[in-house]
């Protein structure tokens, strides 16, 4: 019997019986996302620790409430890794980011243009829902055709659908070869030449960031894989490569947004953090006051700053591509996080994504306002 989750499954009961918000929390990492903080805090954390670890399998199977960073060092110690390097977004003194929280937010670091995403390496979960009830959905396999795959439908929801309490994942070990190129002196145009260029050969490219400064342009190109095709790569695409050890420290800082290009925005108040997610292939957007973004996954991420005014205009820039546009950090800090996160362009889609919550949550109890107003 597991009796941490006892007077959690009472609480959830209460609730919804009640009709009693509950705002499902971790270590509240990633708050300042989302249309809006509603309810009681529900923690998690006391869910915590590996439940299983089959190195040889790559499998994990670990508690929701178990610090991110935990999870990372035992898989370290094995020399395995999350290789969709999810973001952390802690800042001393605030909790450690947790493995649930990494789920429900279902973001992914630099890599995530080439290794996939959170939702790729999400085999199996157990979750209480809206009712109370303890279920569990997929395994420990990547082959799982026993119905739908609603494990994956947890990523990315923000615990609108279910309070997770157990997770396993896919694992993978670390690529025995790295090396990161720099380019200077590039335009974001030539860039995104470079990246789709390479895009169609057989390189192993594994992040990349392009990024203006005092209006010079750069480019950061991590590879990954085999050591004899690293250093292939190296040998045939130029720039200057990078020591390991020390350009370490700068893809953490781009994951967790600390890079000088993202901490800037504190001297700018008005300024938002907006994320554009574009094809890989799209061109230089138009952007309202010809401002430069910060680029990654090989042109499919476009991080922009701008006053939230600028939101139509850079929702319409997005979309003109193909592509869509959220607010991410809101310009004041004690505002609401990211009125566009959950940029639903049809009725169709709205209408799916309402059931989906009324099935998991029929009371509605569930972190209601954070990703639509609606529930």
């Amino acid at each position: 019997m597991d009796f941490s989750l006892a007077p959690i499954t009472e609480r959830v009961r209460a609730a919804a019986a009640d009709q009693t918000p509950l705002r499902i929390r971790g270590g509240g990492t990633k708050d300042f996302h989302g249309l809006a903080l509603h309810g009681e805090v529900l923690d998690t954390r006391v869910l915590r620790g590996i439940v299983s670890y089959e190195p040889s399998e790559l499998v994990v199977t670990v508690r929701a409430g178990t610090p991110l960073a935990e999870l990372e060092a035992a898989l370290a110690e094995q020399g395995q890794c999350l290789p969709f390097e999810p973001p952390h977004f802690a800042k001393p003194p605030s909790g450690a980011a947790t493995v649930g929280g990494m789920v429900a937010a279902g973001l992914s670091g630099p890599a995530r243009a080439s290794v996939g995403a959170v939702r790729d390496y999400l085999l199996g979960v157990t979750l209480l829902n809206g009712k109370a009830e303890l279920l569990t959905f997929g395994g420990q396999v990547m082959k799982n055709v026993a119905g739908y795959d609603v494990a994956r439908l947890m990523a990315g929801a923000w615990g609108t659908l279910g309070l997770l309490t157990e997770v396993s994942l896919k694992v993978l070990p670390v690529a025995p070869g790295e090396a990161t190129l720099r380019f200077e002196g590039i335009n974001q145009a030539d860039a995104l030449r470079k990246l789709h260029a390479w895009g169609g050969q057989p390189l192993p490219l594994d992040a990349s960031c392009w990024v203006q400064d005092e209006g010079a342009g750069t480019l950061y190109v991590r590879l990954r894989g085999a050591v004899a095709a690293v250093e292939a790569a190296c040998k045939t695409m130029g720039g200057t490569r990078m020591d390991n050890a020390t350009v370490a420290a700068d893809w953490t800082a781009c994951r967790e947004q600390t890079l000088p290009w993202f901490t800037d925005r504190a001297t700018r108040p008005d300024h938002a953090l907006w994320r554009l997610s574009v094809p890989a292939t799209a061109p230089v957007l138009a952007l309202p006051g010809g401002v430069q973004p910060l680029v990654e996954w090989h042109g499919a991420l476009r991080w922009v700053q701008g006053p939230e005014s600028a939101g139509d205009a850079l929702r319409e820039a997005a979309r003109a591509v193909g592509g869509s546009a959220s607010l991410f950090v809101a310009a004041e800090a004690n505002k609401p996080g990211a009125s566009g996160a959950f940029d639903l362009q049809s009725k169709a889609l709205e209408q799916i994504h309402a059931r989906l919550k009324h099935s998991f949550d029929p009371a509605g109890i569930f972190n209601p306002g954070r990703m639509a107003r609606a529930w």
